[in-house]
């Protein structure tokens, strides 16, 4: 858990499996969402990975609790021996526009780097604008031409560096 975020609060982060029950909502909006702005063929997404890419130690699923019950979510899985890549961000269609995702990629950020991870990669469609504003406000650095038009780019690929954590003995 990161510092303001705990069950006393009513806030909690936690990792979990994506066949954990709590990850069900996430995973119907999520798919519902895909298919909405992009079509049928979006609903492959959802199964594109294997589920322990999100598995400790090279990825992780999070979810973020708001009196036991998922808000909001995000994973990772290992893109290569620095770099983890961002997936499966969401937040309930009844709690966006209250800084969610936001909290969700730092954590995924904070939780990646003590993993050893130096490097974010991540790839949004273009029919997400909220996401892309999302990664743009959050400094990732946008490995496309921001002024081109979205859809004449296909998928936005995104990177971010993550501090290098030092552990002392």
């Amino acid at each position: 858990m990161s510092a303001g975020a705990g069950p006393a609060d009513g806030w909690e982060f936690r990792r979990v499996t994506i066949d954990d029950p709590l990850v069900e909502q996430l995973l119907r909006e999520l798919t519902h969402e895909y298919v909405t702005r992009y079509g049928p063929e979006a609903h492959q997404e959802m199964t594109r990975y294997p589920a322990g890419d999100f598995a400790e130690p090279h990825g992780v699923l999070l979810l973020l609790l708001e009196d036991g019950e998922p808000v909001a979510g995000g994973a990772y899985k290992r893109y290569d021996d620095r770099t983890a890549e961002v997936k499966r961000m969401w937040t309930h269609s009844a709690h966006r526009r209250r800084g969610l995702a936001r909290r969700v990629l730092a954590e995924l950020e904070r939780t990646a780097a003590a993993a050893g991870y130096t490097r974010f990669h991540l790839t949004t469609g273009p029919r997400q604008p909220e996401a892309r504003n999302l990664y743009l406000a959050a400094g990732y650095t946008p490995l496309f031409d921001v002024s081109a038009d979205p859809l004449t780019i296909g998928p936005l690929p995104f990177e971010k560096h993550l501090p290098v954590l030092t552990t002392t003995s």
